[in-house]
């Protein structure tokens, strides 16, 4: 399914899906009937604001995130990262590599510079 709008919205699903989310979910922009943000749900979802098992997006939630503010359960990469292991300008987490972060694991590397 493929839909542009006069929002200068774009979204495409993949046909397939599992429990109600489809395989591949991309949004971007505006709704059309209602001129809402849209959201991409899916087993992969890429677009501005994202939402799944792999999220990509502006801004991210799932188990694995990559975005300009990521949260991912299992892993985060992003401007601003959260997630049990996080790579970002800023992060939170168990396992960080991050110019400014909050963790109990920093990267190696970083140890060094910081314990100075």
């Amino acid at each position: 399914m493929l839909k542009n709008n006069c929002f200068g919205g774009f979204e495409w699903k993949s046909r397939a899906d599992i429990l109600g989310l489809p395989w591949v979910h991309i949004a971007v922009g505006r709704d059309q009937k209602t001129g809402k943000l849209l959201v991409a749900k899916g087993v992969i979802a890429i677009g501005q604001f994202a939402v799944g098992i792999v999220s990509i997006g502006q801004f991210a939630f799932g188990v694995f995130a990559v975005a300009q503010f990521a949260v991912g359960i299992a892993y985060g990469l992003g401007q601003l990262a959260v997630g049990m292991t996080a790579i970002g300008q800023v992060a939170v987490g168990r396992d960080i590599i991050c110019q400014i972060g909050l963790g109990k694991n920093m990267g190696p590397v970083l140890n060094r510079f910081f314990l100075r």
